[in-house]
């Protein structure tokens, strides 16, 4: 089977988080949810869906699809999607190990399990090993920033009323997780995502404070996210729970941030570090040297549900993340909206789910 067209669309779709419109790391506020989702298609009449990593670099990510990835693949044999992506991952070596083209891979080989798992009639998740047992996963609510006590403590008691059952912050301060906790009472799981933003000395103090409020994990606290030693420094100073890994652009770098015994709980994200066929070794590799993995996966699209069909099969129990919010239209549909603070997993073939090709025109940025 070949691969015959590769197309990539930028989205950016409107949506309602509860609270008013986020703050943004370039400065000024987020109203639209942008994303890259790419489409393969094949001689064999197949269809394959992927998402690749977008948010600020979605121009970047969407381009190195259509001017860099797309003119290597198209015309490929795409039987074998681990020599055809080792193959691809050597061709670009030279500009980087992570980044946009390690995106736009990702959402490639996302798109070719897609296609594989249709022509053998299999959804992923039993491609990957599972016995179909698990059907569903418990979705954690991942909170957009919200900045202020008052907006954190309305928006943790929707998500209570939504049937969630453990919530991630993306706050900087001890005020809003104080809030946090009061909301949500003291049985239900709370984490932090701090998005990279303090020094190793802040870092300690600051998980020093917080400690009153058990968090269930504290991620990604330093800058540079890369320091995997400072990372290993800071987990040893506290009793939280460090988590990390969606930065992590290769198996090498799960391997590294393993090696330095840095974190409790590791992070590989499916659109980032080379789709289902990276991030399935990086899970195995954390589920053998008995650390907690959890997919990174604040997603809507294919990327998300890559994740659940990989939850699926894990021996370890977790949880899928779940960017909070409403959208104005929904690409998958019911597929990736959490019902009563859970996410089904697909049992079709492939992913399992039809991408809603109206609702990609609509959104598409051009």
């Amino acid at each position: 089977m070949k691969i015959t067209k590769i197309e990539a669309f930028h989205l950016a779709i409107p949506f309602d988080h509860g609270a008013p419109p986020p703050s943004q790391g370039a400065g000024g506020v987020r109203t639209t949810m942008d994303s890259v989702y790419i489409r393969v298609d094949t001689d064999a009449g197949i269809t394959g869906w992927g998402e690749c990593f977008g948010f600020a670099c979605c121009p970047v990510t969407h381009f190195a699809i259509q001017r860099v990835i797309a003119p290597m693949a198209v015309g490929r044999n795409c039987d074998d999607i681990g020599s055809l992506m080792f193959e691809l991952h050597r061709r670009v070596q030279s500009s980087g190990r992570n980044g946009p083209l390690i995106f736009a891979l990702s959402g490639l080989d996302i798109a070719l399990w897609d296609v594989a798992g249709m022509a053998r009639g299999e959804p992923i998740h039993k491609m990957l090993g599972s016995t179909g047992a698990r059907t569903s996963v418990p979705a954690y609510a991942s909170l957009m920033r919200l900045d202020t006590p008052e907006n954190v403590t309305k928006v943790c008691g929707d998500v209570l009323a939504r049937g969630y059952r453990a919530v991630k912050l993306h706050e900087r301060t001890l005020e809003t997780v104080a809030a946090a906790r009061k909301a949500l009472g003291d049985d239900t799981p709370l984490m932090l995502d701090t998005n990279c933003t303090w020094d190793l000395a802040t870092s300690k103090r600051m998980a020093q404070e917080m400690a009153p409020y058990n968090l269930a994990w504290l991620e990604e606290p330093l800058f540079p996210p890369d320091d995997y030693k400072a990372l290993a420094n800071l987990r040893t100073a506290t009793k939280t729970p460090i988590a990390a890994g969606e930065n992590l652009g290769n198996l090498l770098d799960v391997e590294r941030i393993l090696d330095a015994n840095a974190v409790d709980v590791v992070q590989p994200d499916p659109i980032k570090m080379g789709g289902i066929t990276e991030c399935w070794k990086a899970l195995c590799m954390a589920q053998e040297r008995g650390v907690q993995a959890e997919p990174h996966s604040p997603w809507y699209g294919p990327g998300l549900i890559a994740a659940l069909h990989m939850i699926g099969a894990m021996e370890q129990e977790c949880m899928a993340e779940f960017y909070y919010a409403d959208l104005a239209d929904w690409p998958l549909g019911e597929a990736s909206i959490p019902r009563n603070g859970s996410l089904r997993i697909p049992d079709g073939p492939g992913l399992g789910v039809q991408v809603n090709e109206d609702v990609i025109a609509k959104y598409r940025v051009a």
